[in-house]
């Protein structure tokens, strides 16, 4: 029994610790967007399907034979793998940057995880399912499914270990090596049990004096954990794109999720629908407040959605559990679950790009869930002296939907919209605002304005937004010690290019952006920032550290007068861009006398310590420049600068002390400590 769980507990928690450590290790590859950990989770869904089917087969349809020494032959291959990769990469599990390549985000990461983990991941997805399947067999008047729990519970462990006490005590590449060293465990101890119970594996024989599952079986075996799946990953979206797409906000949709899978399958106590009826209708209207508030506490939406996620994965998996088959069918009940996991996957990451502008994957989702209700609600079949009542209560649930649904129905309508569409790095909308010398078109990404342009000729080429004359970077560029002479200008961030009408004739300006669809829009009818400048205006599409990165190394730094780092995503911070190593990177690309101005402004987040320990760090000074639309902090060891009245007049010099934190790198940063 006890090899059992072991063996259960130790790939459960292998599982769900690789999904944030490898991770966090490919986000800064592709800009830091929170769309990457949609892409993991679509990527581990996709291979826990693929283990499911091998477990089926293994158990169902490979002669007795061979079924032994094929698995034991997969286990022996994915520790070659893992070996090879010793040999070759930096941490056994972390590929070279060379396997990223251009096209499609999705597809790269799909590739990068296929051959990072794609081998030993597979063979842990197999290992619940089988472990379950020897249990029966060895233990027939036993129920398997609590071991179903008991997985769900180790995978819970990982999650939570991650980062809580793995991240923010192991670098990367220790993290690495720890959890190959834990694979090593894991395919020994499993080779073990396999030879231990070559008698007992076979197939189960009760399946002919037990009812076969419908048909109408397999489609709700599918479409719960689809929509529970859908969820997680909507859910996912919506939290981590306004704050960032750091490990720990990843890890709260997926913990709920694990959490009803357990209740759900520890028996069914746990699962009442009336109740969760109740708490479906309290908290889709919560919902609604939230999103007719969008101003409200970041603490209070994240809450929210959180326990809309829990209510409705609960109902999912607990009408899933109330639909298990007898053990003979368990790994076909399995196999279906998973199906349903990846279709959600796909569902989310790659038909709703496709169809949708917008994010509307968790309405869609919260829709879906109510017709689910509803149609339990109706049919059931009342006592003749309730009917009335229990009439009335499921009218004013039809209405609660209805009138939410019209609600976001009327919100969700595009208004004054010039250009609206959806990519891998979110959605970009152009807006048209006011009327005669006050109309504007406006870039919002996200919830965010990433730039505005007057349209009259007499304003076109006004800076605005956090670009005015009396932002730090305004200021930066019009007192520069370098002026009269032509300045070289780094600028990571296009949004419509706004820096661009600072230039003048003989400057040359190099704009790092990540998102092509930005670079469309900057480039496109809506705004002319960049056409219109005197100056010599480049773009270099991809993720800013890489290109620098590549650049550094094939010719040497830029030597920019000016560096300015103003990549967000919506709202949130791309933490790669802040670390010990980012700003070594941007010293190796300034002059000596340069100026590195840092774009502050953050609804959630107070990034002033960590830029000012950072700049401690590289032994530069430097002042915090705030007005009515932005904070900016410039950095510079020019003295000609930090002197100028028209800066000291406006900053607020660089603190002398500073709270205790631990310095950001590539391998630790703590977005928590920093919240408002």
């Amino acid at each position: 029994m006890s090899v059992y769980i072991l063996s259960i507990l130790l790939s459960s928690f292998l599982l769900f610790q690789i999904q944030p450590l490898i991770g966090k290790y490919i986000l800064p590859w592709f800009g830091g967007t929170a769309n990457v950990w949609s892409a993991s989770l679509l990527f581990f869904q996709l291979m826990l399907t693929g283990g499911y089917a091998y477990a089926v087969w293994v158990s169902e349809k490979l002669s007795r034979r061979y079924r032994r020494w094929v698995h034991l032959l997969l286990l022996t291959f994915s520790v070659l793998v893992l070996g090879r990769n010793i040999l070759g990469w930096q941490a056994p599990i972390f590929p070279p940057k060379i396997w990223l390549g251009v096209g499609s985000p999705l597809w790269n990461i799909l590739k990068i995880l296929f051959v990072s983990v794609g081998v030993p991941y597979f063979l842990l997805s197999t290992n619940s399912t089988l472990i379950q399947v020897w249990f029966n067999q060895d233990f027939p008047k036993r129920s398997p499914y609590w071991l179903y729990a008991l997985s769900n519970a180790g995978s819970l462990l990982g999650l939570l270990a991650y980062p809580t006490l793995i991240e923010p005590n192991f670098p990367l590449a220790t993290q690495a090596n720890l959890w190959t060293s834990a694979y090593l465990l894991f395919a020994l101890l499993t080779g073990v049990l396999v030879s231990r119970t070559k008698n007992q594996i076979n197939t189960p024989k009760a399946k002919s004096s037990t009812p076969a599952p419908t048909r109408r079986d397999y489609l709700r075996w599918i479409g719960y954990p689809a929509l529970a799946s859908a969820m997680l990953l909507a859910t996912t979206s919506r939290i981590t794109q306004e704050i960032a797409p750091i490990p720990f906000l990843w890890v709260i949709p997926l913990v709920i999720y694990l959490l009803s899978f357990i209740f759900s399958f520890s028996g069914e106590g746990w699962y009442q629908r009336r109740l969760f009826v109740i708490l479906l209708s309290v908290l889709s209207l919560a919902y609604f407040f939230v999103l007719a508030n969008r101003e409200i506490h970041y603490i209070i939406q994240i809450t929210v959605y959180a326990l809309l996620l829990f209510v409705i994965a609960m109902i999912a998996h607990g009408e899933l559990y109330r639909t298990r088959p007898h053990p003979a069918y368990l790994t076909n009940f399995y196999l279906m679950n998973s199906i349903g996991g990846a279709v959600g996957g796909l569902a989310v990451n790659l038909v709703a790009p496709l169809i949708f502008k917008g994010y509307w994957e968790f309405e869609i989702g919260l829709g879906v869930t109510w017709g689910i209700v509803l149609s339990f609600l109706l049919a059931a079949a009342p006592k003749q002296d309730s009917a009335k009542s229990r009439t009335q209560i499921r009218l004013v649930l039809v209405s609660l939907v209805l009138l939410g649904g019209v609600y976001l129905a009327i919100n969700r309508v595009p208004r004054n919209i010039l250009a609206f569409d959806r990519n891998f790095y979110g959605v970009t909308q152009v807006i048209e605002q006011g009327t005669g010398d006050d109309y504007r078109t406006e870039l919002v990404h996200g919830s965010t304005i990433h730039g505005v342009q007057y349209q009259a000729e007499n304003k076109k080429r006004i800076p605005t937004t956090y670009y005015v004359e009396d932002s730090g970077v305004g200021i930066a560029l019009l007192n520069h010690p370098a002026r009269p002479a032509a300045l070289k200008i780094g600028a990571i961030g296009l949004g419509i290019g706004t820096i661009a009408t600072y230039g003048q004739p003989g400057d040359e300006i190099i704009f790092y952006e990540i998102n092509p669809m930005v670079v469309e829009i900057a480039e496109g009818e809506h705004f002319s920032f960049m056409a219109d400048s005197p100056a010599e205006i480049k773009t270099v599409l991809g993720d800013a550290r890489i290109s620098l990165e590549n650049e550094l190394a094939q010719n040497g730094g830029h030597q920019f007068d000016l560096l300015i780092v103003d990549a967000f995503n919506s709202d949130s911070i791309p933490t790669h861009l802040l670390t010990k190593e980012a700003f070594q990177l941007y010293l190796a690309h300034l002059k000596a006398d340069g100026l590195l101005a840092i774009h502050i402004s953050n609804s959630h987040i107070d990034l002033r310590p960590i830029v000012w320990m950072q700049a401690n760090q590289i032994g530069w000074q430097g002042y915090e420049i705030t007005n009515g639309s932005s904070e900016w902090i410039v950095l510079t060891q020019n003295e000609a600068f930090l002197q100028n009245p028209a800066v000291v007049d406006v900053g607020i010099l660089q603190p002398a002390t500073l709270p205790t934190l631990r310095l950001w790198t590539d391998d630790y940063s703590n977005i928590f400590q920093l919240l408002r």
